[in-house]
């Protein structure tokens, strides 16, 4: 299996939704740097098979491009954007939704031995993890994306390719962060807990040791925990959420800039300016603008 045939079959079933037949499978192909998308819920696999995208969170930043894939293990409010897609050479991308209680399955079996040693509840890498994607785990995506034109076979050997590619990821070079994944008592799932309430709560007033009730840790080994794996504190977790969220409702309505910043939390129509500036770069409304100007010019 090739990246060619990858990029011809992502080609073929792409579409505005992303989203495909088989359940939890996702292809896009984007002809310009990409504007601010609703946040995916749960953990990812996205493998790029042509064009680079760079992810940014907080003070980190990270590439990838064709050939190569990023495992999310919490849905973080990462900024991102294709570097040169275009319609002539358009970024082309393959994403699976990674399931906690299939993987917690394949854990149960003898070979899924940790070969580290690292034991249950032991602290949890950094949730954005990249790697090449060798020649096995291509082959598994392009035979997952050929399932799409043969309906009747899909019920049997989705599931079983999917097992495949957790297994492959599983015993891969970041195997740490998919396993945790599936263990109910690791440092990941409990942070998860805690990420997940931010997620449907991130217009309201946080209170860090109600959080940490969330992930039913201490509040200091919260913190330690929340800060290992997301990179900042939760209230800079939050903040990056409501200005995401504004982002979004900016890029359906550019003038309403008090409304927006109200909607996601913010009281004072100033602190939201200011702090959507430092983060995105440019005022609300202008930034908004350029955004919608971006997405036109892809089409």
């Amino acid at each position: 299996m090739s990246l060619a045939e990858l990029r011809r079959l992502i080609t073929r079933h792409a579409s505005p939704a992303t989203t495909t037949a088989v359940e939890g499978v996702h292809v896009a192909r984007t002809t310009a740097p990409a504007a601010p998308a609703a946040p995916v819920g749960g953990p990812v696999l996205a493998v790029i098979a042509q064009g680079e995208k760079t992810l940014v969170f907080d003070d980190r930043e990270l590439r990838y491009g064709a050939g190569q894939y990023v495992v999310a293990s919490l849905d973080l409010p990462v900024t991102g954007e294709f570097t040169g897609a275009s319609a002539a050479e358009p970024a082309l991308g393959f994403g699976l939704t990674l399931k906690p209680a299939l993987i917690a399955e394949l854990l149960l079996h003898p070979a899924a031995r940790n070969p580290s040693g690292t034991p249950r509840g032991a602290a949890a890498p950094f949730a954005l993890t990249v790697s090449d994607a060798g020649p096995d785990l291509i082959d598994a995506v392009v035979r997952m994306l050929r399932l799409l034109e043969r309906p009747r076979d899909q019920v049997v050997l989705a599931p079983l390719i999917e097992r495949e590619i957790l297994w492959l990821l599983i015993t891969g070079p970041h195997g740490e962060a998919v396993r945790q994944l599936g263990l109910a008592d690791s440092s990941l799932s409990s942070i998860a807990r805690a990420v997940r309430w931010l997620r449907e709560h991130y217009a309201q007033p946080l209170r860090v040791q109600e959080l940490a009730q969330v992930a039913a840790m201490s509040p200091s080994a919260f913190h330690r925990a929340f800060a290992a794996v997301t990179a900042m504190s939760p209230i800079q977790f939050q903040k990056r959420i409501r200005l995401q969220q504004a982002r979004l409702r900016l890029l359906a309505d550019p003038a309403d800039v008090a409304g927006a910043g109200h909607a996601v939390g913010y009281g004072s129509a100033s602190q939201f300016s200011r702090e959507y500036r430092r983060l995105f770069g440019l005022p609300p409304g202008q930034d908004a603008a350029r955004l919608r100007a971006q997405a036109y010019a892809g089409v």
